[in-house]
């Protein structure tokens, strides 16, 4: 990108063979205002431009200065060896330093023409020359806030310039004037009071125009903005992919769930055989026994319940009520059983009341006595 840079001729003289010479201030370190359409921006009104010493102190930036034409006014295209006896009116010499802020370049103007408008006013220098921009914004050394940062500047030229002709007209593509130059008012006129204020950015207080103290105002806002928008968006997606692996997760478990119910072939042809031979034992124990919605558990403690009584299995484990159906439906599968003992063993002794027989017996051995008279064969019944 093209730009110009204007300062004020000093220190000029004559030198013997008419030549003028002077030492000239060409670019500068620190931010500038430019037009937004100046820099290629032109959605923005202005656009402040900040030069770090590191680049305008540059060794290449220094030895570009060294040995350039000099103008009449900015050429409208760069100068090189096909155009320079058509502008050059003069050269930069090789002497080149830093002067505080400034590059300071000694320079010869050889054309009289040039030399007497320069003696009747037309004093002003404008540098031309290149440089890339970088639109990262930020905050000088000072706490000036900029836009962009001018990178590898070169020195193509320095024209001399009317005074007051550059000032804010002058813009890119105006082919009176070369490349784009800070939005000055050169016309004379009391300096206006300038009210400033004071403004607090990242906890540094510094003083800056009303224009200056709204702009970073706005800066900081969008900023703000920017950042709450930026976390909002990170909110929202980690919300999305909450709720995405919550759903996942459900479909895994009812997935894993599907597979615990699921059995293969081999499984539930066993799980059939098994439940019809359990249905088969306990109605052969107990013909009556219902067998319908009730577990095997259920089944055999119904079965044994069935054949030995409640009382009998109350409280006793579940591998007692398994055993005893193992038990009954063996006796089953071979008849009734006619082992007084294993009975006995089976169902538990049952007590008899030997008593009353014994005097039922007595007392029909009376009976036939005392009536054996009335016998006819006179014997005792």
């Amino acid at each position: 990108m093209q730009f110009t840079d204007a300062v004020t001729v000093a220190g000029t003289r004559r030198r013997d063979d008419g030549y003028l010479v002077a030492d000239a201030r060409i670019a500068r370190t620190g931010v500038q205002v430019y037009l937004g359409s100046e820099v290629g921006k032109p959605d923005l009104a202005r656009v402040s431009v900040y030069r770090p010493g590191a680049e305008v102190f540059h060794e290449d930036t220094l030895k570009s200065a060294a040995h350039r034409p000099v103008t009449n006014d900015h050429p409208p295209e760069q100068v090189n060896s096909s155009n320079w006896k058509q502008y050059a009116v003069g050269q930069t010499g090789d002497e080149i330093a830093g002067e505080g802020i400034f590059i300071r370049v000694p320079l010869m103007v050889s054309d009289e023409e040039t030399i007497k408008a320069i003696e009747s006013g037309k004093q002003e220098l404008s540098a031309g020359y290149t440089c890339d921009l970088d639109f990262t914004p930020g905050q000088t050394p000072s706490g000036e806030a900029y836009d962009a940062i001018q990178k590898n500047i070169r020195i193509n030229h320095v024209a001399i310039v009317q005074r007051g002709r550059a000032g804010s007209q002058v813009r890119i593509g105006d082919a009176a004037h070369w490349g784009a130059a800070p939005v000055l008012d050169h016309s004379p006129q009391k300096e206006p009071t300038m009210t400033l204020k004071t403004v607090t950015v990242d906890g540094i207080p510094i003083e800056v125009t009303d224009q200056g103290a709204t702009v970073i105002s706005t800066l900081q806002q969008r900023l703000a903005d920017a950042s709450a928008g930026k976390d909002k968006l990170i909110a929202d997606h980690a919300s999305v992919v909450a709720a995405k692996d919550t759903e996942l997760a459900k479909k895994d478990a009812e997935i894993d769930a599907l597979k615990g119910k699921v059995m293969d072939a081999a499984a539930l042809d066993a799980a059939v055989k098994a439940r019809g031979d359990l249905i088969a034992k306990a109605k052969a124990i107990v013909p009556t026994v219902a067998t319908d919605g009730k577990s095997d558990a259920e089944i055999r403690h119904a079965v044994v319940a069935a054949k030995i009584g409640d009382a009998a299995i109350k409280d006793k484990p579940a591998a007692y009520i398994d055993a005893r159906f193992d038990i009954l439906a063996e006796d089953a599968a071979k008849g009734a059983c006619t082992d007084p003992f294993r009975t006995v063993v089976q169902q538990g002794l049952t007590s008899t009341n030997d008593a009353d027989a014994s005097g039922k017996a007595y007392q029909a051995m009376t009976d036939g006595l005392t009536s054996a008279w009335q016998n006819p064969n006179g014997k005792a019944a």
